[in-house]
């Protein structure tokens, strides 16, 4: 038995006994369903160690808090509402970027304002104590719902939040969870159809596209949107001007030299983000290329460096608030107890004309 489970001043735990609860508007626990005891029983440690699980709290030792999470998944264990709520909503960003944050933020802000909330918001990456996950740090906060950009979640850590009765919606920009988590996209094959489609009517046929990591299903999406594309009209994308990397700008500059560096160049480069077109613009300045008069560079997202940058960069606009403000909207009804209509959204995104493409130099 865990020796914190021993604490005189831990409080009840969450869906105990009627005869341990106080008196108040709790909802009472159905017949049929786990309560704390039976977690407690099976994991051979005391309730309140169970509740400190549940609740983020530490003083637990991390073999036994592996044990009752290991436990509270396989069972399906989920709490009745009966612990109030702290009055906001949780944004958790795998890797805080601010390119992006401050949209997202902005749009759950709207949302939260509406409804008389405030707005925390978090790095899961790099962000744990000794044996407590930053999920269980979460938990200890209570939020009324909680927003993961990224798919940040792994099935462990959604089955603690469901476990412990905090709504949980996916804002993914780049994919989709891989668990029955409600997400809020947008429509990245569509995006990566309209880049090429532009290009194309420019009167472009080498198009190359550096294309985000392959495993994140949003970045394969927007390369095979591009190549759908290119099928329509007959044009085949030449596989040896494909490259994947990551979101980065480092990487887009290293690939973008790459496919710029060669004798048979591509006359366009179609990008997974737009950082990584901010390299490819660096590459071909490098290079002592121009854009557009010899390359044309389409990006996705359209961050505002994208409107800054020399010339502004052509590129497919993401609605990050509008995709934040419907995640928030989702994550509030299902903490009201309601049902979600549609457990995936995706919002359309739109392509942003500016000086970066043009007919290529052989045309004009």
């Amino acid at each position: 038995m865990d020796p914190a489970s021993t604490h005189p001043d831990t409080p009840p735990a969450a869906g105990s006994t009627p005869a341990e609860q106080p008196t108040g508007p709790r909802r009472g626990r159905r017949r049929g369903e786990l309560s704390v005891a039976t977690i407690a029983r099976l994991a051979g440690v005391s309730k309140p160690t169970v509740s400190k699980v549940l609740n983020g709290r530490s003083g637990v030792a991390l073999d036994t808090r592996r044990r009752i999470e290991a436990l509270v998944r396989e069972q399906g264990y989920q709490r009745p509402g009966s612990v109030a709520p702290t009055a906001g909503l949780e944004v958790v960003f795998y890797q805080l970027e601010s390119h992006l944050a401050i949209e997202i933020l902005r749009g759950v802000e709207e949302v939260a304002r509406a409804n008389e909330l405030s707005v925390g918001f978090t790095e899961a990456q790099g962000r744990t104590n000794p044996g407590r996950s930053w999920a269980e740090q979460l938990l200890g906060r209570r939020p009324v719902g909680v927003i993961a950009v990224y798919s940040a979640f792994t099935p462990e850590q959604h089955a603690q939040l469901a476990a412990s009765a905090i709504p949980l919606v996916a804002l993914d920009p780049i994919g989709e969870p891989a668990h029955p988590t409600p997400s809020v996209g947008a429509t990245n094959w569509n995006g990566g159809i309209t880049a090429t489609r532009h290009l194309l009517d420019l009167g472009h046929r080498r198009i190359a596209v550096i294309s985000g990591p392959v495993e994140m299903l949003g970045a394969r999406a927007r390369l095979e949107g591009c190549r759908a594309a290119m099928d329509s009209v007959g044009v085949r994308l030449d596989d040896d001007l494909v490259r994947s990397g990551r979101f980065y700008y480092e990487d887009g500059q290293r690939l973008g030299r790459e496919l710029l560096d060669r004798p048979d160049r591509p006359t366009a480069v179609i990008c997974g983000n737009d950082l990584q077109a901010l390299g490819v613009y660096t590459a071909a300045w490098q290079l002592g290329l121009r854009i557009p008069d010899d390359l044309s560079v389409v990006g996705f997202d359209d961050i505002d460096n994208a409107r800054w940058c020399c010339p502004p960069l052509t590129t497919v606009r993401q609605p990050l608030a509008e995709m934040a403000s419907t995640a928030a909207a989702m994550v509030l009804k299902m903490a009201a107890g309601g049902s979600l209509s549609q457990h995936r959204v995706e919002i359309g995104t739109t392509l942003v004309v500016r000086g970066s493409t043009a007919a290529p130099s052989t045309q004009r």
